[in-house]
């Protein structure tokens, strides 16, 4: 509840804008923006802020001011903002609508929801908005880098789905985190030992073995 807004977070219905207004007119007080996205200031009538960024807003205050008002100056900041309503479907625990910050993120609902079952997808987290899908999020780079960069904004309505996990190996042995992952891009025993933090000390660099199932019936061993 106190991450700073961004400047280019979206001002919306719901959010609310605390103005400090000096000059030939003082004004001081905290304004909500209402369902058509406007807010009403005395003497200045209603401006519609809705859709207005952060960073735009002290301008495009004071050019509407300015239509009534001269030799005066403002300063604008956010109050309590807005909540906005997501949706987190497929493999996820806890399925279900979430009525979230509007600051929050699609990793925030990821952990909302739970995360994804053991069945459920880490590297191919899908947001949709507006019947498009606008982002495959790949889990792994925080849970195996701790890089969140491509983490995205979320908007009201927006649905995420989870769905079942891809292709799998599994990474048994002398490597620093034995496991089952999920791969993405990978397409060599190397990128893979790299997934599993690589190979411990006392590994023999020289010699690994493979398994494979052919056709869900024919197994196969190389070394």
């Amino acid at each position: 509840s106190d991450v700073p807004v961004t400047p280019y977070y979206v001002i919306g219905p719901g959010d609310e804008l605390r103005l400090q207004i000096w000059g030939q007119i003082n004004l001081r007080g905290s304004y909500i923006v209402d369902r058509t996205g406007s807010v009403s200031l005395p003497g200045a009538g209603t401006i519609h802020v809705a859709g207005v960024r952060f960073d735009h807003l002290t301008d495009f205050l004071r050019s509407q001011l300015a239509r009534v008002y001269r030799n005066f100056d403002l300063n604008v900041n956010m109050g309590q903002l807005r909540s906005i309503q997501v949706f987190v479907v497929g493999e996820a625990n806890m399925p279900g609508s979430y009525t979230i910050g509007s600051l929050s993120t699609l990793l925030n609902a990821l952990f909302y929801a739970g995360g994804p079952k053991p069945q459920g997808s880490l590297r191919d987290i899908q947001l949709k908005r507006g019947g498009k899908t606008i982002d495959h999020f790949d889990l792994y780079d925080v849970l195996l880098h701790g890089d969140k960069s491509n983490d995205v904004q979320l908007a009201s309505g927006d649905v995420i789905f989870i769905p079942p996990a891809g292709k799998q190996v599994a990474v048994v042995g002398s490597v620093n985190n034995p496991a089952i992952y999920e791969l993405r891009n990978e397409t060599t025993i190397e990128q893979v030992l790299q997934l599993a933090g690589g190979r411990t000390t006392i590994a023999v660099n020289s010699k690994a073995r493979v398994e494979r199932i052919y056709d869900h019936a024919v197994r196969s061993v190389m070394e």
